[in-house]
């Protein structure tokens, strides 16, 4: 019998007054994979999510197969081929609820850099062959294909925060995420502020919540691992990276890194490209 199979059985076993636990599936696009091993990283809360869900389709985890639909689906990883293109709409086909974990899946990711350049030329320098390849001129988030249910930033996602969207998903009610900046978290940790105290270049003010300011407690600026926040004023934290000593080249880096695709961060990094920041 099949690793599928035993599953199915198992679940057909239970009797038929047992609730059937909710399908999940994680699906990987272009990444690294770390958003998926912060799944297998939820060490203490792992057992209870197996419980509460039956994982159907994680390649990370497990070989075995469950066949959709899929009351969860898990999405890591930005579009960046053709055949994406073709499978995140048969992802979403078969998803009730379709959850983008990470910033590849919600900005593009680090890849999207590519966006600014010749990728003809990248696939020149770097294959053989790069007429055997299929790829596209840029790098874009899943929710530019198809309909996202919602959105889970970070590169890594929080682990807290990943537990506390499956449990809203569970228990039929909105996921409460932050929207507000790393300020804040800067501020209820008792951190001394590092553009202010040490002159250190720092994308908190624009960057959302949700790693518990961690590069500012080490005394470093905030790299805006977590995407914009729902209102980022870019224009004055250009205004005030300049004033620190930045050049025009330095801040358009400093946007485009791993949420080089989320639109306040691109309009930003091409405003100062254009010349903006001086």
């Amino acid at each position: 019998m099949t690793d599928a199979a035993t599953h199915t059985h198992a679940d057909a076993s239970a009797g038929a007054d047992t609730p059937a636990r909710p399908k999940l599936a994680v699906w990987k696009f272009a990444s690294c994979d770390g958003c998926q091993l912060t799944i297998l990283n939820c060490e203490d809360e792992l057992l209870s999510i197996a419980e509460a869900v039956h994982i159907a389709y994680f390649p990370e985890a497990t070989r075995a197969v469950v066949e959709g639909p899929y009351e969860l689906s898990l999405v890591e990883g930005s579009i960046t081929t053709p055949e994406d293109v073709e499978r995140i709409h048969e992802i979403r086909a078969q998803s009730g609820t379709l959850v983008t974990i990470g910033a590849c899946a919600t900005a593009g990711g680090i890849q999207a850099l590519r966006n600014w350049a010749d990728v003809d030329e990248f696939r020149s320098i770097v294959y053989a062959h790069p007429e055997y390849l299929s790829t596209l001129d840029t790098s874009t988030p899943i929710a530019s294909h198809v309909d996202v249910d919602y959105e889970l930033r970070g590169c890594p996602v929080d682990k807290g925060q990943l537990v506390e969207v499956l449990a809203a998903f569970l228990n039929g009610r909105k996921p409460r995420i932050p929207t507000y900046s790393v300020c804040v978290e800067c501020k209820l940790k008792g951190n001394v502020c590092v553009p202010v105290a040490h002159g250190t270049p720092c994308l908190g003010p624009v960057t959302q919540a949700g790693c518990g300011a961690l590069c500012p407690t080490y005394g470093r600026g905030c790299y805006g691992c977590f995407g914009p926040q729902d209102s980022a004023n870019t224009d004055s934290l250009t205004r005030q990276l300049a004033e620190l000593g930045m050049s025009n080249d330095d801040i358009v880096r400093v946007y485009r890194t791993f949420n080089a695709g989320a639109p306040e961060f691109e309009a930003a990094s091409n405003k100062v490209a254009a010349g903006g920041a001086s």
